[in-house]
């Protein structure tokens, strides 16, 4: 428990509000949506800058190129969802912000790898030059292969029960297995050029970035629930809700391949297609890839409907990728 914090403000995040008290709540008691994104998103940076010391540096530019990928940025969407499952199952906030904060590390290790020249080749990451760019190449792998072990550091150290923390790491590093991160970007790259079905592009999007979306969900519920028999309703729901949500983002990215420029995108437009990638926005057409991004939206709300006000926050997620989709993947 952090200082002055009651039990309360551990489950809720409430320590870390700054005293809004009231004004942070919507008329049913509620924590708004706005307040509780912006205030975990914050923790979760505060957490990345601390085990990511600037002091540790020596004599190499490794720590900062990791801080640079790490901290530059991002909507810490992943992170998120953890914070949101956490708070369903009533997860202290302390161990759910290092727990968000390994995800956003893990995370950031896929985006460097998958920026390399021989992978997506891209020269822009949230409006920055790509970590291979502005470091060099070798520096840029070694920050990906660090950030990952980092990870799984800060998942080993958290002051939770051993078998929480098996749980956790082995769920993390399922999500970047070869079943994973590393086997959908394999799927990935070999289907460059290529006329596939859509089945096939689904299936690499689900490994390839769903993998981790997945494992941000139940990772945030494995702090305070373990996944047991009497506990199948809850993950089945979980489950069922990050596939449709971690497959829905994609197809936003996708369609914001296609439609937004590099102000909204934050990388190279219209790279997909300069490098004859097929993905559901080609495959489908915009107006049909946009329909199904909101289909998977509404029936990953539906998956986590039996849970009731308790899935509160990642109903929220949920309108706000609604929102961004209306603004900024405009079909028309």
């Amino acid at each position: 428990m952090q200082p002055g914090s009651t039990p309360q403000d551990d489950i809720t995040g409430d320590s870390a509000l700054g005293g809004l008290g009231a004004q942070a709540r919507d008329a049913s008691g509620g924590l708004l949506p706005e307040i509780w994104m912006h205030e975990g998103a914050k923790r979760v940076e505060q957490v990345l800058a601390r085990l990511l010391c600037a002091e540790h540096d020596g004599e190499t530019e490794l720590m900062a190129a990791m801080r640079y990928a790490t901290l530059h940025g991002g909507k810490r969407t992943r992170a998120l969802l953890c914070l949101a499952a956490g708070t369903l199952a009533d997860a202290p906030a302390h161990i759910l912000d290092k727990v968000g904060a390994a995800i956003e590390m893990m995370h950031a290790c896929t985006l460097v790898h998958d920026d390399l020249p021989a992978m997506d080749d891209d020269v822009l990451r949230r409006g920055l030059p790509t970590v291979h760019v502005k470091f060099g190449e070798a520096t840029a792998i070694l920050v990906g292969d660090a950030l990952q072990a980092h990870a799984f550091l800060t998942l080993a150290s958290l002051g939770a029960p051993g078998e929480s923390r098996i749980a956790l790491v082995r769920e993390l590093a399922q999500a970047v297995s070869a079943e994973g991160a590393a086997g959908g970007q394999a799927r990935d790259l070999s289907l460059v050029g290529k006329h596939v079905e859509l089945d096939r592009i689904l299936a690499m999007h689900q490994m390839k970035s769903g993998a981790l979306v997945r494992a941000s969900v139940r990772m945030g519920a494995l702090c305070a629930v373990a996944e047991n028999a009497a506990h199948a309703a809850l993950y089945c729901a979980l489950d069922h809700y990050s596939a449709c949500f971690g497959l829905a983002l994609q197809v936003i990215d996708d369609i914001l391949d296609v439609t937004a420029d590099i102000a909204t995108l934050g990388k190279t437009p219209g790279k997909d297609a300069a490098a004859q990638k097929p993905t559901c926005a080609s495959i489908m057409g915009l107006p049909a890839a946009r329909q199904f991004a909101l289909d998977l939206l509404r029936d990953a709300g539906e998956a986590i409907a039996p849970l009731g006000s308790r899935a509160e926050r990642l109903a929220q997620l949920l309108q706000r990728a609604n929102a961004y989709l209306s603004k900024h993947a405009s079909c028309a």
